[in-house]
């Protein structure tokens, strides 16, 4: 018997919609990231890209445990000499919501070319509308609640 090897062709991506209402974060994350690196497949293979197309809508909605809301930070510098700064959760989660789940979910793929080619497959919203209605087919459309 011969070693199978996935190849392009073999590729067959499927649009997944996910409601994160009342969701926790790193839950969420870990899921997400498993569907983008296309885990849940059986012709995984960690040298491509196998994964499906992700839909987060309701990421406004989205829970935290413990005090993270205004303990965690999230930092970035500008490069220039004092040019630290840092965010709260709670802040981040006002002024762009959205984010908050693609920085979690950015920290889940491999800190590659191939995670970022992972995470252009990633579309998040803040509302419960979302511009993919038609890719997402009736059949295929698919909301985990677990």
């Amino acid at each position: 018997m011969k070693t199978y090897s996935t190849n392009a062709s073999d590729i067959k991506r499927e649009w997944h919609v996910i409601d994160a209402s009342g969701k926790i974060l790193g839950r969420l994350a870990t899921q997400v990231a498993s569907l983008l690196m296309g885990k849940h497949k059986p012709i995984f293979s960690r040298n491509l890209d196998v994964g499906d197309f992700v839909v987060i809508i309701n990421a406004d909605k989205i829970r935290v445990t413990g005090n993270k809301a205004k303990q965690k930070l999230y930092y970035r510098h500008s490069g220039y000499p004092g040019g630290f700064k840092s965010i709260s959760l709670e802040k981040m989660m006002q002024t762009n919501p959205t984010r908050v789940i693609e920085y979690a979910v950015k920290g889940m793929v491999p800190h590659t070319r191939l995670g970022a080619s992972m995470m252009k497959k990633l579309k998040v919203y803040a509302g419960d509308t979302h511009p993919h209605l038609a890719q997402v087919k009736a059949s295929s459309k698919e909301i985990l609640e677990e």
